[in-house]
């Protein structure tokens, strides 16, 4: 028997990566075009943080709404297996019916449920527009949910009518909702918070040293510093954005 033929492999957390993504008529055409290309096109980086991530295996949930919401999947799917299905655009903004169901979802009883356990997820909005169904009631539930409260939460506000009060209230804070402009700008941010979130997310909490662990930042923190880094360096991240279209 050879020393390492006992060697148990130890089973990896999830950590799940929601889109929460606004299908309303509003996002026809060139913006739903474009969260449907950058996503299918950041799977695949996805999965290699996941392939070779010891701790945690990055799996995949996607709600969209709109006149009433829908899960894309029954279950998070890992990275490996995850295919990007696109999505059309139609009706209204039913943005507290998908608070509901995000909320009913972040649950050991539902997504959360993993055998393995859990590292805290990572939640992604995407939306262009004014919530036409009232958002309070089911952000106010959603708020109280613990999975939540530890997520890491980031928006993106398409274009000028976004409201971006609304989406600072899902986040938490401004510093966490995201202007974007033209298909270029919603691509590069879709795919490096797609990316971070889930580098982030993903990595086992630091360990504090005594009874002083306020100064540990949280990892919604350590997510809002890498926004603010693209955002005063872009040219560390991406090439000169010379997109003619303006939403």
């Amino acid at each position: 028997m050879g020393l390492y033929d006992d060697v148990v492999e130890i089973p990896r957390r999830t950590m799940v990566l929601f889109f929460v993504v606004d299908t309303s008529g509003s996002m026809t055409g060139d913006k739903i075009g474009t969260v449907n290309n950058a996503i299918r096109e950041i799977v695949p980086e996805l999965k290699d943080i996941s392939d070779s991530n010891a701790d945690a295996q990055i799996k995949i949930a996607t709600l969209n709404f709109s006149t009433g919401t829908c899960w894309m999947e029954s279950e998070p799917v890992a990275a490996e297996n995850f295919r990007w299905n696109d999505l059309d655009a139609s009706g209204v903004t039913s943005l507290g019916e998908a608070c509901l169901q995000l909320n009913e979802k972040l649950s050991k009883k539902a997504y959360m449920s993993d055998a393995t356990g859990s590292f805290a997820p990572a939640i992604f909005l995407l939306s262009d527009g004014e919530p036409t169904d009232n958002y309070q009631h089911g952000l106010e539930r959603l708020k109280q949910n613990n999975w939540f409260k530890k997520a890491i939460k980031v928006a993106v506000a398409i274009g000028d009518d976004a409201n971006r009060n609304v989406l600072a209230e899902f986040t938490g804070n401004m510093e966490a909702v995201i202007k974007v402009n033209n298909p270029t700008e919603l691509k590069q941010w879709i795919q490096f918070v797609s990316v971070r979130s889930s580098e982030i997310g993903s990595q086992s909490a630091l360990i504090g040293t005594g009874d002083n662990t306020n100064d540990i930042p949280s990892k919604q923190d350590d997510m809002i510093a890498a926004i603010m880094d693209a955002k005063q360096n872009p040219s560390a991240y991406w090439d000169d954005n010379d997109d003619n279209i303006v939403w």
